[in-house]
């Protein structure tokens, strides 16, 4: 049996949370996936809105504490982190739904 990949390894996970480019690479070369790097910052483009919006969405609404039983940030904790939201997780699925809103308002704008 083969090594598992990347993505499922250390070597392919971001110590701050999420995969690094190595376990990004590894996921999307297995899978056919097509992931991107997280949107950090301001989310400024219509695509940007959508990608970040529906990551917080769906990670808001996992399963699983954001904190170990000796108080360290989980895995959830810190991906929450590197797409830049610092709050629990229900403010994080609001933030997600806001974002996807202000999304179908610029995406009605341009059909219009």
């Amino acid at each position: 049996m083969g090594k598992t990949p990347a993505w499922q390894r250390k070597e392919g996970q971001n110590p701050e949370g999420g995969l690094n480019a190595k376990g990004r690479a590894s996921y999307n070369k297995r899978t056919g996936g097509n992931l991107k790097a997280p949107v950090k910052g301001k989310a400024d483009t219509p695509q940007k809105l959508k990608r970040q919006g529906s990551f917080l969405v769906r990670m808001g609404s996992s399963r699983g504490p954001l904190k170990d039983e000796k108080g360290r940030p989980t895995r959830l904790k810190k991906s929450l982190l590197a797409w830049g939201h610092s709050g629990d997780k229900a403010s994080a699925v609001a933030k997600g739904r806001r974002l996807l809103a202000r999304y179908q308002n610029k995406k009605e704008s341009a059909n219009a």
